[in-house]
């Protein structure tokens, strides 16, 4: 009886809805039965949420957090589409106007059948195990390791599911919309080594390499002697193998390494998706790094996600889905703005010699990935399990979303050490893209 009262307010409330709302999908509720949000839904796609628990759940505790744990246990799903399908036509509502348009008692009958209902225990438990903040008092070396390790080290076959050929997880770059993930990031590793002008004998720093993509390539088509540092297990691995395989033992080194402890000079420095790993605390121990490291009249590109900028400078988890990010996938990360990252650079001694943005670039990388895990969630499921596939599509798919709302944006900043007299570098960006 319960269950069919709550059954007759929750479509009464989906038809309130669908007045002031028109979204491409259907709800699928616990019975099996459907109910469009819009007048011309696309056949097939439909969120499902499987148990009459979950809305009381999420009306008691309201929250991103709260709906990504009942996706996480498969109480929540998505049929017919990826979570952008669904996400992408919520960017651009404006859902807040087009919600004070339902009726009082709409709403009212709709909490009162579910409020005070037996709630459904919200699921995920791969959340990090200690202070995933990062907080400056007490972030040590262990700690950053520890980051790094939960997020990279979950399993190197696992990310061969969704990432490109080369294994690049940072943001592709599209020479056109219609390039494939495997060519996009061929043209990034391209891009980032004409933008430090590599030259053949020079010494090549990559820090965070990953899985060693940047350096082969550099070495490989360039000539540099490169060394990769990285703070995970499972990417060092992987990435001296690929050194011995390619034949590269020669000109590439990779160390499992603190790129602080350090203490060699470079020509050309890059970090690629490395810094946002740092904390905003650590900005000038960084610079300070890599300054330390860069011959004079050497060039860095620093590579990062960022953020746009606040009337006051607060915390990366100061909003709920950054805080869920540092949770359950990125523990320990903040992101900047673009503005304090120069500001810092500067301080440092740095001149700012190119600045890009590559917003739609991320976007779309990341929605490719998230394509690609999600046509491949059975073996996904079966290397990580299904809540660490879930937790992924997940995260992939609100990346997307996010770099298409435009609340994270992308910078490659190209700067060099010491800005006096000529910088030898050319007058004009066409030797880029020649």
């Amino acid at each position: 009886m319960a269950d069919d009262k709550q059954l007759a307010a929750a479509r009464r409330m989906i038809a309130a809805l669908r007045e002031v709302i028109d979204l491409p999908f259907c709800l699928r509720l616990w019975d099996g039965s459907i109910e469009p949000l819009g007048q011309n839904v696309t056949e097939g796609l439909a969120v499902v949420v499987r148990h009459p628990g979950v809305v009381t759940s999420i009306l008691r505790r309201p929250g991103l957090e709260r709906i990504l744990r009942h996706y996480a246990s498969g109480m929540i799903d998505f049929e017919g589409g990826t979570l952008i399908d669904f996400g992408r036509p919520l960017v651009f509502l404006r859902s807040r106007s087009a919600l004070k348009r339902i009726p009082k008692k709409a709403i009212f009958d709709f909490a009162r059948a579910f409020f005070f209902a037996e709630p459904l225990p919200a699921g995920a438990s791969r959340v990090y195990a200690g202070d995933e903040t990062g907080a400056p008092k007490g972030r040590s070396k262990d700690d950053d390791r520890r980051f790094i390790e939960f997020h990279y080290d979950l399993s190197n076959t696992f990310y061969e599911l969704f990432l490109d050929e080369r294994m690049v997880y940072t943001c592709g770059y599209f020479t056109d919309w219609q390039n494939g993930i495997d060519a996009a990031q061929h043209d990034k590793l391209e891009m980032i080594c004409r933008k430090l002008r590599l030259k053949e004998g020079e010494r090549f720093l990559d820090i965070g390499c990953g899985w060693g993509a940047l350096v082969c390539h550099a070495a490989e088509h360039y000539g540099v002697e490169a060394k990769g540092v990285t703070l995970s297990t499972e990417q060092y691995e992987y990435a001296r193998a690929k050194v011995k395989r390619m034949g590269l033992e020669d000109r590439v080194t990779i160390e499992l390494k603190d790129y602080t402890h350090l203490d060699e000079t470079f020509d050309k420095i890059s970090s690629i998706g490395m810094m946002e790993a740092i904390g905003i605390a650590n900005t000038d121990v960084y610079f300070g790094t890599v300054r330390r490291l860069l011959a004079d009249k050497g060039l860095f590109l620093n590579h990062a996600i960022s953020r746009k900028a606040k009337k006051r400078q607060t915390r990366f988890s100061s909003r709920p889905e950054q805080r869920m990010l540092q949770k359950y996938i990125f523990p320990g990360g903040e992101l900047d703005d673009l503005g304090h990252t120069i500001e810092a650079a500067e301080r440092h001694g740095f001149e700012v010699m190119d600045v890009e943005g590559w917003r739609e670039h991320y976007q779309r990388t990341t929605e490719l990935w998230c394509r690609r895990l999600t046509a491949n969630r059975e073996a996904a499921i079966a290397e990580v399990g299904e809540e660490a596939y879930r937790i992924w599509v997940a995260y992939l798919g609100g990346v997307s979303l996010a770099f298409m709302r435009g609340s994270a944006r992308l910078y490659q900043t190209l700067v060099s050490k010491n800005p006096k007299g000529p910088t030898q570098l050319p007058p004009t960006r066409a030797d880029l893209y020649r």
